[in-house]
């Protein structure tokens, strides 16, 4: 256990935290508490990269906190009715959809190498500021506006990544399976 482990692990703990935050309209600490697991994400990447202490551990760890801590945002703020709860449902489609084609793959070959193409960065991006925007909503009307352009850009954007890793996928399949067998 290092320390960038530890800050993926804290902003793990952090989750039901920032869930109970928002369950109970505490946005302002919601976003506080957000903003606090962000940094973590920031921090334990940069920290292992800088102290040469990436592990095995950190590499699966750390996408499955930033996947939980989204799902979970968005899953609660739609509860809450502060994020519209159909975006809700195609954000968490998306995740389920990455995570099964990447167990299909696992179970089928060897686990595939994942590096996040452009798309998927900036999809996660919007994400991101779509939850962050949607908690400041009551601070100034500009928020409000905002949070509704973001809904539908981080829609499109959703859509368009999902779309992109299920082609991936295809792709990885078909490979494995013109590949003959030794």
């Amino acid at each position: 256990m290092n320390l960038p482990n530890t800050l993926t692990i804290i902003r793990v703990l952090l989750i039901p935290v920032f869930v109970i935050l928002i369950m109970d309209h505490s946005f302002g600490w919601a976003l506080i508490a957000f903003a606090i697991a962000g940094i973590t994400d920031g921090l334990d990447g940069l920290l292992a990269r800088l102290t040469h202490q990436k592990t095995e551990l950190g590499a699966f760890l750390d996408p499955i906190a930033d996947k939980l801590l989204l799902i979970s945002a968005y899953l609660t703020l739609a509860i809450v009715e502060v994020l519209p709860g159909w975006l809700s449902v195609i954000v968490i489609t998306r995740d389920v959809i990455i995570l099964l084609g990447i167990l299909v793959i696992m179970l089928i070959s060897h686990p595939p190498k994942i590096h996040p193409s452009f798309i998927s960065k900036m999809t996660t991006t919007f994400q991101i500021m779509t939850v962050l925007l949607a908690l400041m909503m009551d601070y100034d009307p500009l928020f409000k506006k905002l949070t509704s352009v973001s809904i539908y850009v981080t829609t499109i954007l959703t859509i368009l990544s999902g779309t992109h890793y299920i082609y991936m996928g295809i792709q990885i399949l078909n490979q494995k399976k013109s590949t003959p067998l030794t």
